[in-house]
């Protein structure tokens, strides 16, 4: 795909890649809404609530069919960091992980605040939207990570004992900057995943899903993408974790017909690196999206972030047409999704139209604003 700096994208490559932002983004959603319901229920109290084949269908969370829960939410905020990011890049102020941390600090005042407060201008759209303000489930490392305005780095990460999935959920975005190398994939990533997740395998599971969308939305196959994620973590320090639960990922496909039992065994503990091989596997399987994110879901491991994992590969494999119509109907928040990736999409391929040295659209800067 001709997506390095300053390539000249044609209108083909265009849609293409909107259709895997869509793809992802909705994806990860769908996956998020159809685990949240039983997320934490061991396998036989998710088929006594639901049946012998378990959840087939969305069911009710939060009072309503097909609603999201944090992890969604976090992820939705990681693209509206990200925007913010490019459009700074005018000003000289160059450094994605403070827009990104300002980003999650918006949404942590979703997790406070009653509603959006106009008062704030600077928030820009994403924080406007009433629906977001509402706590679904967000986990004490989240909390505290994002409890105070110190960025957590590399150098100095916040709770350097979390190795919960919640930082690799909110990666995929992170896989959609295209034009940018591996390496700076995974490093952003990774300085993200410090903000909430100190502990190492939490960081570098952060990096592994976020690099192995990153090839996917370049065209690559799901099986070529984890190949080349882990040849790009055999560089980092510590990486054996990872690269271990990948392997297992991959080795679990040649162990006969997919089934509850093998997932569980790959999420083991509900581990940042345990969860992405689940969902690895759960995609590599799949016959079809919907059979994939069903089989994210009917484990006793952590529903609701393998699902996750789990639709925002397959949405970056096949695009947003793949993922099943009668789900996306009643998805949460869909217009909001659908306009954050469009918008996405187009400041990735057509920024220096919208803000750059032939003039800006003041439309554009109001809704992602310059300012911090």
């Amino acid at each position: 795909m001709g997506a390095a700096a300053g390539a000249v994208w044609g209108r083909v490559e265009q849609q293409d890649f909107r259709s895997r932002v869509r793809g992802t983004l909705l994806g990860a959603a769908v996956g998020d809404a159809l685990g949240l319901p039983v997320d934490g229920l061991g396998l036989d109290g998710i088929r006594e609530a639901h049946g012998a084949d378990g959840v087939v269908d969305l069911v009710p969370a939060f009072g309503r069919r097909g609603a999201v829960g944090h992890l969604t939410q976090l992820g939705l905020f990681t693209v509206d960091g990200l925007i913010r990011a490019q459009v700074r890049r005018d000003t000289g102020a160059w450094h994605p992980p403070t827009d990104l941390h300002r980003a999650y600090l918006r949404w942590a005042a979703t997790q406070r605040d009653w509603g959006p407060d106009e008062r704030r201008k600077d928030d820009g759209w994403l924080a406007r939207e009433e629906w977001l303000y509402a706590r679904r489930g967000p986990t004490r490392p989240l909390l505290l990570g994002l409890g105070d305005d110190i960025m957590g780095t590399l150098e100095a990460p916040k709770n350097p004992g979390a190795d919960g999935p919640e930082a690799a959920a909110r990666s995929a975005a992170f896989g959609l900057l295209v034009g940018w190398e591996p390496q700076l994939v995974v490093q952003l990533a990774l300085e993200c995943a410090a903000q909430t997740h100190g502990h190492p395998a939490a960081g570098l599971t952060a990096g592994a899903y976020a690099v192995v969308v990153h090839a996917l939305a370049r065209g690559d196959s799901l099986d070529g993408a984890v190949q080349r994620a882990m040849g790009l973590l055999a560089a980092r320090p510590g990486h054996e974790q990872v690269s271990d639960a990948l392997q297992r990922a991959l080795g679990a496909v040649r162990q006969g017909i997919p089934a509850p039992a093998r997932v569980e065994d790959l999420t083991a503990s509900g581990s940042a690196e345990q969860v992405l091989s689940a969902a690895v596997y759960c995609a590599l399987v799949a016959e079809d999206v919907r059979h994939g994110l069903r089989l994210a879901v009917n484990h006793s491991g952590p529903s609701a972030a393998t699902a996750c994992l789990t639709g925002g590969l397959l949405g970056a494999l096949h695009g947003e047409t793949a993922l099943p119509p009668a789900w996306l109907a009643e998805l949460e928040g869909r217009p909001t999704i659908l306009q954050l990736a469009d918008d996405f999409a187009m400041e990735m391929t057509q920024g220096p139209a919208l803000h750059g040295p032939g003039g800006s659209s003041p439309g554009w800067l109001a809704r992602y604003p310059r300012t911090p």
